[in-house]
């Protein structure tokens, strides 16, 4: 048996050793290099999600993808072998919705680059803004979130999204689905009268008329251009109006923004208004409309499981439960794990599940919504969120259950690539525990 620390080194080094033999040591956080020959993981617990748990099994790892899952697998002589007994593997987990990589320090405005000028942009990318050296994608990874959605957000129309692999050199490295979907921020359907609100209630309801008019009036120009695209190729092309036409066409989904029952509710009926297909982000309020939701085949991405009651009369625990509720009323749903703090907090995805566990949700399904789920939703299960045959081999090693505080990551690949699990917060603590030590009062080891 190999012991926690032991394990991610011996990876690493092993790995390394393999790919690059007779090179210097790798920096801390550089990108992953495959391996030359297949990787074995063996004597694991592996948790398939979509076929169950297999226990004392392996992984086989070939050309970046999982090429055998079981107990009775067949290894290669020249493979790369990785003694996990007593270890868990769990497919990457996924965080279905998040500004990672477009935002670094939140109150630093000249580190934000999530949003564009104007409402509507359409054709906003927001991978290509991407900063693959951002000091929260190893800080996100280190907890064994390996997939997240990356998303633009303010405006009515914000842009378009992208599923990213969080290692890689570029943004491109980091991209494995581009245009995953574009995204809608629903306005208000009723004011909000409180002490922070300036307009009144007629302005409030004044824009959201505005806005809703904006909206359909975006989607009347995008078929307009469409048309008069068909009948005159020379036609004036218009960058905007280009972006729409996956959504018009079925091929795209939007993801709206909407937590309120009334928010929710409208954005449906304007989904089958425009034939379009719409996934709902946030959904605090979508177990009260979840029949419509089921008739209407649209999914959930839950935003956050553990944040305060949105009104100040309901219970303690209506965030907690909402997961619950929508697994019993059988609507399609994964858990994203943002919040006010945005990518600063999405290695706490895990803790989210856990949440939503506490509060009624099988931990099966819990897991599901944070690694499979996602993958279904977003179009990627073909790739990513279950260990199986075919799929790119993201997985990580664990010590135990990764929706426990206490279960540490100890390794962690990217399509077979092996992912340096340092990051600032491990090198700040080494720092002072180092500072302490020196002083007398460190840690006992």
């Amino acid at each position: 048996m190999i012991c926690s620390g032991g394990l991610r080194l011996m990876l690493l080094g092993v790995l390394a050793a393999a790919a690059m033999a007779g090179r210097a040591g790798a920096h801390p956080e550089v990108p992953g290099e495959a391996a030359g020959r297949p990787v074995a993981i063996t004597a694991a617990t592996v948790h398939t999600v979509s076929g169950g748990v297999v226990n004392d099994a392996t992984v086989l790892i070939r050309k970046g993808r999982i090429a055998a899952v079981g107990k009775d697998v067949k290894i290669p002589k020249r493979a790369i072998r990785i003694d996990a007994t007593g270890k868990h593997v769990f497919p990457g987990l996924f965080a279905a919705n998040s500004d990672l990589g477009l935002v670094e320090i939140n109150s630093i405005r000249a580190t934000l680059d999530k949003n564009e000028t104007g409402s509507i942009t359409p054709n906003v990318k927001a991978w290509v803004s991407v900063n693959p050296d951002s000091e929260m994608i190893p800080v996100t990874r280190s907890n064994g979130v390996l997939l997240t959605l990356t998303a633009p957000t303010g405006g009515l129309l914000a842009g378009q999204s992208a599923v990213l692999q969080l290692d890689g050199w570029t943004y491109e490295d980091l991209t494995l689905k581009p245009a995953a979907a574009m995204h809608v921020g629903w306005p208000a359907m009723s004011p909000v009268i409180d002490w922070e609100t300036e307009r009144s209630a007629k302005e409030q309801l004044a824009d959201r008329d505005t806005a809703l008019e904006r909206l359909h009036d975006a989607f009347d120009d995008a078929r307009a251009y469409a048309k008069a695209r068909a009948a005159d190729s020379s036609a004036p092309r218009d960058a905007r109006w280009e972006a729409m036409q996956p959504v018009l066409a079925g091929e795209q989904p939007l993801i709206i923004d909407a937590d309120d029952l009334q928010q929710i509710q409208a954005a449906v009926a304007f989904a089958a208004e425009q034939k379009v297909k719409i996934i709902i982000h946030g959904g605090y309020d979508a177990p009260l409309c979840a029949r419509l939701l089921k008739e209407h085949d649209v999914p959930v991405i839950v935003s956050e499981v553990y944040r305060l009651p949105l009104r100040r009369w309901e219970p303690y625990d209506t965030a907690y439960t909402v997961p619950a509720r929508l697994h019993a009323a059988g609507v399609a749903y994964c858990i994203s794990g943002g919040g006010r703090f945005g990518a600063s907090m999405l290695r706490n995805l895990p803790y989210h599940a856990a949440m939503a566990v506490a509060f009624g949700l099988p931990a099966e399904a819990a897991l599901e919504a944070i690694t499979l789920a996602p993958a279904e939703i977003l179009g990627v299960a073909d790739r990513v969120g279950s260990l199986e045959v075919g799929k790119d081999a993201t997985l990580i090693i664990t010590d135990g259950d990764p929706l426990e505080t206490s279960t540490q990551v100890e390794a962690a690949f990217v399509q077979g690539r092996p992912v340096d699990l340092n990051d600032r917060h491990k090198r700040l603590w080494k720092k002072y525990e180092e500072k302490y030590r020196r002083l007398g009062s460190g840690p006992s080891r």
